[in-house]
């Protein structure tokens, strides 16, 4: 579902986004003002422009416009192709405009930005690059050549040369600035939307499977009396058609079959009941429940509460909510652990009377330093493994996705998450290699997830209350 999502976001995509109609609208904007910007500065400034070349120009422009919107419907949206052909003639458009009227030394040449910025916030960089260079090659021509400016008495406007050659660097070095910096902004709009979407996507996954993990629960929970019932007659009529063989293999078979009903539903349901057991849980269940895919993957998982293994971790643990988000997030850093760890990942959990915190941690590489500061953020591609090859992660493609994930899951939580690796988290220092792994600390990469108490716990467990009575099961008249 994430990697559909990915795909569906790409660069060439989004260049088919662009409306034909945003475009003419934008262009009857320019005609109106390039026609009111030569009424005033013919009758106004009393400025010398020859009308009749100036009207042709803007009236290719105009017939443009009443073409595109008679031919293509109003919702047609431009291949990429197309985009830059309509760019492309709106830029030699006021080029042409700006030749007949003064060049670099009309102030308005300053609009021969705007093709190259929708580019830059809409098409490829390909794209970009072309309209930029044709932007150059544009400036450079009004620079060169260029009709001159005259009022009407006759007087020739013209600014210094030293003005025209600093308006030309100005606007080259505008459109480079402009240009990058409107794409970087724009593509990493659209990479974190991306990865909301696909968290959102990775959200809805994981409760739908916990809706219906409740579901399978309480069907277990109402079928268990029938099956029950339907063992024990089965059983009976075993023993009572002892003289009938084939009979009573037919009870026999009966009686297996209830079994395999009952174990069949007792592993679908065991990952959810829709009562207050499941609504709220110790830490250490949410934990185990978020690591239990991830434990027959080759590696070893050592959970440890306050320093202890779970058989013998103290019974006064903090109770938090069994949400989605938590246990997703949770679920991606355990994965991230055991993709990139040699042996072994850590799951640590501790608390005081502030803070409840979570360790994941693994004996891998450890995050490369120059990525330490950027971990967390949509399409990091992947953490290197500067000793492994590429089979580190066999099934994975990796969108860089993963702790994106985790971590805007578990920051909606209330947590906050560090990164770190195992020689620099100062929470965490290692130990020598040769000891127990039940005794030692990380070495790669660990990950610290933070919750306030007061955010966190449930108030039922604060306050050491009554669990509560469960909810009947309603089916539907």
């Amino acid at each position: 579902m994430m990697e559909s999502a990915h795909r569906f976001y790409t660069t060439s995509t989004r260049s088919d986004w662009l409306r034909l109609r945003t475009l003419v609208l934008l262009r009857w904007v320019s005609i109106i003002g390039q026609a009111s910007a030569i009424f005033l500065a013919t009758q106004v400034l009393h400025i010398a422009i020859p009308l009749d070349l100036s009207a042709t120009v803007i009236g290719i422009s105009i017939a443009f416009n009443i073409a595109a919107t008679v031919v293509f419907p109003e919702n047609n949206r431009l291949s990429e192709r197309s985009a830059v052909l309509t760019l492309l003639f709106d830029l030699g458009q006021l080029s042409v405009l700006l030749f007949l009227t003064g060049g670099l030394g009309n102030p308005f040449s300053i609009l021969l930005l705007a093709p190259v910025i929708i580019a830059a916030t809409n098409l490829s960089l390909r794209a970009t690059v072309f309209l930029g260079l044709m932007f150059i090659l544009s400036t450079t021509i009004l620079r060169l050549y260029s009709g001159p400016l005259l009022t009407t008495d006759g007087q020739v406007i013209r600014p210094p040369d030293i003005l025209l050659d600093g308006t030309w660097i100005a606007l080259v070095t505008a459109v480079l600035f402009v240009g990058i910096y409107a794409r970087r902004v724009t593509l990493e709009t659209y990479s974190m939307s991306d990865a909301l979407s696909a968290t959102q996507l990775a959200l809805g996954r994981e409760q739908q499977l916990t809706a219906l993990g409740g579901v399978v629960a309480a069907a277990a929970h109402e079928l268990g009396t029938p099956l029950a019932t339907i063992k024990l007659a089965g059983a009976e009529l075993a023993s009572d058609l002892q003289d009938q063989p084939e009979l009573q293999k037919d009870a026999e078979l009966i009686v297996e079959q209830a079994d395999r009903c009952r174990d069949i539903l007792h592993d679908m349901g065991r990952s959810g009941k829709d009562d207050m057991h499941m609504q709220n849980a110790p830490v250490s269940a949410v934990v185990e429940e978020a690591a239990e895919p991830h434990r027959n993957r080759g590696k070893t998982l050592v959970l440890r509460i306050d320093g202890a293994p779970p058989q013998d971790a103290p019974q006064d643990q903090p109770e938090i909510p069994r949400q989605a988000e938590i246990v997703h997030g949770l679920r991606n850093l355990v994965q991230n652990a055991v993709d990139f760890a040699a042996h072994t990942v850590w799951i640590d959990i501790n608390w005081d009377d502030t803070y409840l915190r979570i360790h994941v941690g693994d004996d891998g590489p450890g995050y490369p330093p120059e990525l330490i500061g950027r971990i967390g953020d949509p399409f990091v591609r992947k953490r290197k493994n500067r000793e492994t090859t590429t089979d580190t992660r066999p099934g994975y493609e990796g969108m860089g996705l993963g702790l994106f994930i985790a971590k805007t899951l578990l920051e909606r939580s209330g947590a906050a998450l560090t990164f770190a690796n195992g020689t620099e988290a100062p929470w965490l220092q290692p130990d020598a290699h040769d000891t127990p792994p039940e005794l030692a600390r990380p070495t790669g990469a660990i990950v610290e997830v933070v919750w306030k108490r007061t955010d966190i716990e449930t108030k039922r467990s604060l306050i050491r209350g009554p669990l509560g009575l469960n909810k009947p099961l309603e089916w539907p008249k």
